[in-house]
């Protein structure tokens, strides 16, 4: 379902995938509050109008996986097109390699990069045509592997690929390519997503770590780079808590029992 367009509406055109959670819903408010016309898309239709009411924005169901949505998200964004901020993915399971659910690995792979790659391709024209920029919400995951990170690792690591290969081919397009790469943030439902809904697994991502990230910070990073000055082009911005010096070493303070 689609919320309409204003004729007198003039506000700069900013697509947010994976917009009815953590990072994307963030995104879209801090997008709104910067003067964007926000297009929420996601497949939760419920949660994408809802926001799409409270920003004044738009609507558009979409599963960035199913060629026919992206289409129809590609018709009803139009010509208007200056932000595209790549958020929708995430992870699914944490087994060694040896013990992989590969249909989860299928899953992350899908909605990460062929999903970000699809995307980004049925908007490029417009975005070009509007000197726009394309923001690719990545991870610090793609710097190295960890255990039981291969197929997340992997998959970051491919999403990072596209946003670098499209800088170099479109260096003589009017078009920005940039990335930004969080590393711990809590949101309500990453970790509880990658872990099938076990509560006591996504708390312990983040056990005795007293200020992980919030999706509003990473949601902050995405309105400053987007509010960059047409020839300024942030590639890649690294994000972290104080407490995460690098993706093996977290500070973490656990209180002692009896305490």
């Amino acid at each position: 379902m689609t919320t309409e367009k204003t004729g007198a509406d003039v506000r700069p055109v900013a697509v947010v995938t994976g917009a009815s959670s953590g990072i994307g819903a963030a995104s879209a408010r801090a997008l709104a509050a910067g003067g964007y016309r926000v297009v929420c898309a996601a497949r939760r239709t419920d949660r994408i109008e809802t926001l799409a009411a409270e920003i004044d924005g738009t609507a558009v169901a979409c599963d960035v996986t199913d060629p026919a949505q992206v289409a129809a998200l590609a018709a009803a964004v139009g010509a208007d097109c200056d932000l595209l901020v790549n958020n929708a993915g995430g992870a699914a399971g944490q087994e060694p390699v040896a013990e992989a659910d590969l249909e989860h690995w299928q899953s992350m792979f899908a909605s990460n990069v062929l999903g970000a790659a699809a995307v980004t391709k049925a908007l490029l024209p417009a975005l070009i045509a509007r000197a726009g920029q394309v923001i690719f919400i990545t991870s610090v995951a793609a710097d190295g592997a960890y255990e039981g990170g291969a197929g997340y690792c992997g998959a970051k690591a491919a999403e990072r690929a596209i946003a670098g290969a499209m800088r170099l081919e479109l260096v003589d397009q009017p078009v920005r390519i940039a990335e930004i790469s969080p590393g711990m943030v809590k949101t309500d439902e990453f970790a509880l997503t990658r872990f099938d809904g076990d509560q006591a697994r996504a708390d312990a991502v983040y056990a005795g770590v007293a200020d992980p990230l919030s999706a509003e910070d990473i949601a902050d990073c995405v309105a400053w780079v987007a509010a960059r000055p047409a020839h300024v082009n942030i590639d890649r911005m690294t994000v972290r808590p104080r407490a995460q010096a690098a993706q093996h070493k977290v500070h973490r303070v656990f209180e002692e029992a009896g305490h």
